[in-house]
């Protein structure tokens, strides 16, 4: 079984499970409560592309950078501590810029400054998530458990709208940053009650220099054709949901209005369909062959994201976005698993850490692309255009016949 240092998993593995996934998802909350918060407040204010691009920059660049480091300091390092420091620096940060905001210093560009410290916390955070998760569940267990932490994921992005929209319309923005630094706080105590085995790398003396570990992360994933191309096209896929993802909310204000409450339908509709999703593949498991269920979620995305840009009714915009939202999990759940089947548990750090910095580098590419492109031609057009790119995106995946053979579950 190819999982790092494993702790009487028989017997124990699912406490370990519950209190992790309990501490994220607390996280989560929290963090999500403030990313719709600053969003909407974006938004509302200056209804500009330039603005919605210049924010997503600042929340996903400095994981890029900081990614670089990350990754071998997930395989170094005790994954556990990490995870804590990440998310100490994360509530710090919040918890500064609400001190600033009472203070009556409300400049936008606080907001941004903040954005790209959270931004430094996250890109540390996850590389040492994604590679603690196969240390502490057996490897047969993966799919589901990833598919229930998503499901929880999607749970969450359900309610927090809800509960950003009501705190924004009946109080403030600081009152927001106060509860994430609450639930920062609950999800570090949570976490310090796991027992988690320190996997093998970071028991040893580190004996090569930072940069040669990282030239041995960049040489391995580069060196597996399996690696090489779920990073690509997970590069492609990520840049070309730019509009769907993360431009939705300017074209709600501008197609249908910006009540808060549309605002919050708009992200319930995306992640009530996630939930859906999430739980389909924690009960079912999905497809014996993991890398066709990514393709057929790539099509469906890409057909989705058409009918998105066609609609011009709100209600069936809404029920587009419940199965637009359906399919994530079909891309993302066995994208996560495949890495964490295959990969050497000692190189996981880095492999999770150079998915991230696709991540952190494509998103802000798409939007400083589409971010503009948005003020000058119609989000709708945007969505069919990216939407028929998505679906022979998918399609692509099925003439690469080793990519194909790659995906099949051995068990």
């Amino acid at each position: 079984m190819k999982v790092a240092d494993n702790i009487d998993k028989f017997s124990t593995w699912k406490t370990q499970v519950i209190l992790f996934i309990s501490s994220q998802s607390i996280s989560l909350f929290g963090s999500s409560l403030v990313q719709f918060a600053i969003i909407w407040h974006i938004a509302r204010y200056t209804n500009s592309g330039i603005m919605i691009t210049i924010s997503t920059i600042c929340s996903f660049l400095p994981q890029l950078f900081i990614s670089l480091f990350a990754g071998v300091w997930a395989d170094r390092y005790n994954r556990k501590i990490l995870i804590i420091l990440s998310d100490a620096l994360i509530a710090i940060a919040t918890l500064i810029l609400a001190i600033i905001l009472l203070m009556g210093h409300n400049n936008i560009w606080i907001l941004f400054l903040v954005s790209a410290v959270r931004s430094l916390g996250t890109g540390v955070q996850m590389p040492a998530v994604n590679a603690l998760i196969p240390q502490i569940v057996p490897e047969e267990q993966l799919m589901r458990v990833n598919g229930i932490n998503s499901t929880i994921q999607s749970l969450i992005f359900l309610i927090s709208p809800v509960v950003s929209g009501t705190i924004l319309t009946y109080g403030t923005l600081e009152s927001i940053l106060f509860i994430d630094v609450i639930t920062a706080t609950v999800a570090i105590l949570t976490i310090l009650t796991m027992r988690v085995s320190i996997h093998r790398k970071a028991t040893e003396k580190q004996e090569t220099d930072y940069f040669y570990d990282l030239k041995e992360g960049l040489k391995y994933s580069f060196n597996s054709s399996f690696i090489k191309n779920l990073i690509i096209f997970y590069a492609i896929f990520t840049f070309l949901i730019v509009p769907a993802v993360f431009l939705n909310v300017l074209m709600v204000t501008r197609t249908f209005g910006d009540e808060y409450w549309k605002l919050t339908a708009n992200e319930m509709a995306f992640s009530a369909g996630s939930i859906f999703g999430g739980a389909l593949m924690a009960t079912w498991g999905g497809l014996k062959n993991r890398v066709v269920m990514i393709a057929l979620g790539c099509c469906a995305f890409g057909v989705l994201t058409v009918a998105v840009g066609i609609t011009k009714i709100f209600y069936v915009y809404l029920g587009i976005m419940v199965l637009t939202g359906m399919t994530m999990p079909f891309f993302n759940t066995p994208s996560m698993v495949l890495l964490q089947e295959k990969v050497e548990p000692d190189m996981q750090g880095r492999v999770f850490s150079f998915v991230q910095i696709v991540w952190s580098a494509t998103m802000p590419l798409g939007m400083m692309v589409f971010g503009p492109l948005a003020d000058i031609v119609k989000i709708e057009n945007l969505m069919i255009i990216t939407g028929v790119l998505l679906f022979f995106l998918g399609i692509s995946i099925f003439y690469n016949e080793g990519f194909i053979k790659e995906g099949i579950k051995h068990h």
